[in-house]
């Protein structure tokens, strides 16, 4: 986690405010959770752990987001915008990594951060 851009009170509530997002979804979503920030400005990349909540699960992934491949200014208040669509297999066929879990379990967590 880089200090250099955000302190630690930013990345909390950058993910609150991401899983917020996904408490307050009906069924599907795609939300975000910062893990490494530098300054947009001069950055080549930001590291993220997208969430696509699907229903009652929500599966986690790891991405780096390369800025200079975004069509528009990443939005370090609202990361989401940057994740691309959850693929389950990459464009060489193998499995792309991810963890699942529950919304319940993002809000049980959710509740101790507030």
């Amino acid at each position: 986690m880089d200090l250099s851009y955000w302190s630690a009170g930013d990345y909390r509530d950058s993910w609150v405010r991401a899983l917020r997002r996904l408490d307050a979804a009906q069924d599907e979503v795609d939300s975000c959770l910062i893990t490494s920030i530098t300054d947009p400005a001069t950055a080549n990349f930001v590291f993220g752990w997208p969430l696509y909540r699907r229903g009652t699960d929500v599966y986690v992934q790891n991405a780096v987001i390369f800025l200079d491949e975004l069509a528009e200014a990443f939005r370090p208040a609202e990361p989401w915008l940057s994740v691309e669509p959850r693929g389950t297999v990459d464009e060489d066929g193998n499995e792309i990594s991810e963890w699942r879990t529950t919304i319940d379990a993002v809000r049980a967590f959710l509740s101790t951060c507030q």
